[in-house]
């Protein structure tokens, strides 16, 4: 075969060439996203109008439905789900997989603005976004004081905690769970209002007509100039409790506190975070799509403790949630995997062999060809996963074979005296069709597991062209890398002295192959004269396995063990927040118990309300 003959020509530029194979894999192993499992999430597209104040009945006739009959002609829609709440109306719209995100997001859009019209007019824009599990935060801080409150939090969180967060490598955003912001209240006095013939409009149109800034021209002289600017924002109480509203017929000027009791608070009371059993705020970290999810949490964790060198004294920072334990766990067992399936395959090899330098052959082989395989998932964008890992430990015990095949052919003529040039040359050129066949095969088998349809299809796309990269490089190393090796490693003399000096352990394996063998033989002469008889055992075994296989339990993913649960409490209908409030209080209570005592604790526990 010419691949072969020139490699065995020309040694140096075989090795370049699979030097060159490695490096390539190595800058792709630098540059593959780190996931958990692959990106196989459907076509989602979320929709929350905000409608404050209505109540879940008028968010659901007059928001909700409207929108829904509009998305619902949208081609390729699976599914529509919809919750109307007090103030808030969320839709989600799934599509069919094959639906491209970007497209479905634009019609949605589109479909949104046609009704826009038909809202009520209080009605906030509609807010529409992709549904993304990169969207969701991959690591959790807690943020607490025993002194602060949830504002003051807030405010420094913001001021002085999420921009450093920001800008670590890898990160898209840093959400804030359970935020607090400064916000002016107003609470009306019905009485007041109506004693002044006033409505809650006029006191709505008064603030968005007082309180706002707006351009009022310039000043020009011959060299001077200057712009003047009119500022009329409120920042403080006072300044809201004097807004004039309306002016009476004797000239009397009727403020904003004398119908209404102004104060400042948060712009959200209806919702409040616990880390620990204290009010606390949670910064959420969110990834960009192709970052690598260990490496972002890295990075943040040491920006965490620069940030903790100059937090005030009462304020703690820690680690609510780590998503990356789990995954750092799961990825350093499947590495482990591989050391050891490489290894013991190694040792396979050389008890059968019985010859360490005829075992270094295939043994090169295995790395070269498993990151040759990563250079297939950085063309195609995939990522390493723990299937993809999976992948790499079963390709190498096929990824070997082809070397084997090669080597057992070359050593072969080379313990019957051969030189080892020629060997190697003729030998591998007897095997290279049967390689080549043998690897189309494989390839064929594998490649229609890329191309199933739905959510399993995509979760083993992947997978499949893992295998069928280590397997297409393990044909083109036992090509090129093997029979250079072959031609300078292995030696007529030596082959001999290592034949006639075996192991201990190679010698028996040997005897008991003989023996095996012999049997076999004999059994299988017999076999060919009762060929039915193979013909029924064949039947009887794809029978019963038929029969079996309805007992099997199946599930789309086994079920593991991650360190922690998620409890939800769902109040009856019409309940209030401070009802809601204190019986949550009661659960985190009892489930305080399970903290172990002590100023070190691993086991966090977090609640929102």
């Amino acid at each position: 075969m010419i691949l072969s003959d020139i490699s065995i020509r020309r040694p140096i530029f075989a090795t370049v060439i699979n030097l060159l194979v490695v490096i390539l894999g190595l800058i792709a192993f630098s540059r593959l996203e780190l996931r958990e499992y692959p990106d196989i999430d459907p076509p989602v597209v979320a929709v929350q109008t905000a409608y404050i104040g209505a109540s879940s009945e008028v968010i659901e006739n007059r928001v909700t439905k409207v929108l829904e009959d509009s998305i619902a002609g949208i081609q390729g829609v699976r599914s529509i789900d919809s919750t109307s709440e007090d103030g808030l109306s969320s839709i989600s719209v799934e599509f069919k997989l094959d639906r491209n995100v970007e497209e479905a997001a634009n019609d949605v859009r589109d479909r949104v603005q046609r009704v826009q019209g038909q809202l009520p007019d209080e009605v906030e824009t509609p807010e529409i976004s992709k549904v993304d599990s990169n969207a969701q935060p991959i690591f959790w801080i807690a943020f607490r004081s025993e002194t602060r409150d949830g504002l003051e939090l807030t405010d420094y969180a913001k001021r002085y905690v999420v921009d450093r967060l920001s800008v670590v490598d890898g990160v898209s955003r840093v959400q804030v769970g359970g935020e607090r912001r400064y916000a002016i209240r107003v609470w009306l006095d019905r009485s007041a209002l109506a004693a002044r013939k006033l409505t809650v409009s006029d006191i709505q149109q008064a603030l968005a007509r007082e309180n706002v800034e707006l351009p009022a021209g310039r000043i020009e002289s011959v060299e001077r100039e200057f712009t003047v600017r009119v500022e009329r924002m409120f920042d403080s109480v006072e300044q809201f409790q004097n807004l004039v509203i309306k002016r009476g017929n004797d000239g009397y000027l009727v403020r904003l506190k004398d119908v209404a009791h102004v104060e400042k608070g948060a712009e959200d009371e209806r919702r409040e975070l616990h880390y620990n059993g204290t009010a606390s705020i949670g910064l959420g970290v969110v990834k960009q799509s192709n970052a690598n999810t260990l490496d972002v949490i890295r990075g943040i964790k040491v920006e965490m403790e620069k940030i903790k060198e100059t937090l005030p004294a009462d304020i703690i920072m820690e680690t609510a949630f780590d998503s990356g334990i789990f995954i750092e766990g799961a990825v350093h067992e499947v590495y482990l995997t591989i050391g050891i399936t490489l290894a013991l395959v190694i040792l396979v090899i050389w008890l059968f062999l019985g010859d360490m330098r005829a075992t270094l052959i295939p043994a090169l082989a295995i790395p070269v060809s498993i990151v040759g395989g990563l250079i297939v998932l950085w063309l195609l964008g995939f990522s390493i996963n723990l299937l993809t890992l999976l992948a790499l430990v079963l390709a190498i015990g096929l990824v070997v074979d082809d070397a084997i095949v090669v080597l057992e052919n070359v050593y072969k003529r080379i313990e019957s005296g051969s030189p080892a040039l020629a060997s190697a040359q003729i030998g591998t050129n007897q095997v290279a069709f049967a390689v080549v066949a043998t690897t189309l095969v494989l390839v064929a088998v594998f490649a229609p597991v890329s191309l199933m349809p739905g959510n399993v299809g995509r979760l083993f796309t992947e997978f499949a062209w893992a295998m069928i990269g280590a397997i297409l490089f393990s044909a083109f190393v036992a090509l090129t890398l093997t029979p250079m090796l072959c031609s300078k490693i292995l030696k007529p003399a030596m082959a001999a002295a290592a034949h006639e000096h075996q192991n201990f352990i190679t010698r028996k394996l040997n005897a008991m192959i003989d023996t095996f063998g012999s049997h076999y033989s004999g059994y299988l002469d017999k076999l060919f004269h009762r060929p039915l008889l193979v013909v029924f055992f064949m039947l009887v075994v794809i029978g019963l396995g038929g029969f079996f296989v309805k007992f099997i339990s199946s599930e789309y993913a086994p079920k593991e063990d991650r360190g922690y649960f998620l409890a939800f409490i769902q109040a009856p209908e019409g309940s209030s927040l401070e009802f809601t409030k204190k019986n949550v209080a009661v659960v985190e209570k009892s489930l305080m118990r399970l903290l172990p005592s002590g100023p070190l604790n691993d086991n966090k526990g977090t609640g929102e309300a």
